[in-house]
């Protein structure tokens, strides 16, 4: 078989250099010992991923992050200390209606329309959550405002359950400014807009931010944010939306 070389020269290989054929043995020795240590550290990586930081805190829970939205920046959380007033919306609010308790919430942006539980304390003294096996369900805490009414109304979601996201899931992703409607029992729909968005931790819940008097009908959602905790079985944080009611129409 012939050969050629692309810039001339001879036309049959030169004789064979020991000290080239000795070298690419050694050469190659040393590539094969490479790959086997490399293979060997991953699997003790693999095999002990706590160790590197690589083990995933939610990996009992069987979810995926929520994607974040491309070419939008990320909004600012609102942050103040606990006893400060909530955030209002650039908009003027609406006079407050006559109570009435809801039946349904509507996020168009977050494709959010979801039915609407009442919920009072625990035997532990806090709040009761809505039923994880109907995770297409919110809790509004029947002990606080009906939302329109004067006053903080108080509704709580799951972010997700152990098999799938939950009706709050993509709460995070709201925005200053969007629009939560509340369909109540008297064939009217609430308004409210959003003002601001807080992620708190739970060991410092804002109490007085959330649940304390109103002089306007505001609406809070919270649901779960932060870390997953699995020796506890509950995330670090709380995210909660402050919107004030802005408007309302007969439904």
């Amino acid at each position: 078989m012939s050969g050629h070389y692309p810039y001339g020269g001879p036309a049959v290989p030169p004789p064979p250099d020991k000290g080239s054929t000795a070298l690419r043995t050694v050469l190659i020795v040393a590539a094969v010992a490479g790959v086997v240590t490399v293979v060997a550290g991953l699997l003790i990586v693999f095999n002990s991923p706590q160790e590197y930081g690589l083990a995933s805190n939610r990996d009992q829970l069987g979810l995926q992050a929520q994607p974040k939205a491309s070419g939008q920046p990320e909004q600012a959380l609102f942050q103040a200390a606990p006893d400060v007033p909530p955030p209002l919306p650039q908009i003027t609010p609406a006079p407050a209606m006559l109570p009435s308790t809801p039946v349904r919430i509507v996020i168009k942006r977050l494709g959010i329309n979801a039915p609407i539980k009442s919920v009072g304390l625990a035997k532990d003294g806090t709040i009761e959550v809505p039923p994880a096996d109907n995770p297409n369900l919110a809790g509004w805490y029947r002990n606080m405002s009906t939302p329109g009414e004067k006053g903080p109304a108080v509704i709580l979601g799951h972010k997700d359950t152990r098999t799938r996201s939950a009706v709050f899931s993509r709460l995070p992703e709201i925005k200053n400014g969007d629009t939560i409607e509340i369909k109540r029992q008297d064939k009217t729909t609430a308004v409210f807009t959003v003002g601001g968005v807080e992620q708190a931790s739970k060991k410092t819940f804002p109490t007085q931010r959330v649940y304390g008097d109103q002089a306007n009908a505001q609406l809070h959602l919270i649901t779960c944010g932060g870390d997953y905790d699995r020796t506890s079985g509950h995330y670090t944080d709380n995210v909660i939306v402050y919107a004030t009611m802005t408007s309302s129409y007969r439904s």
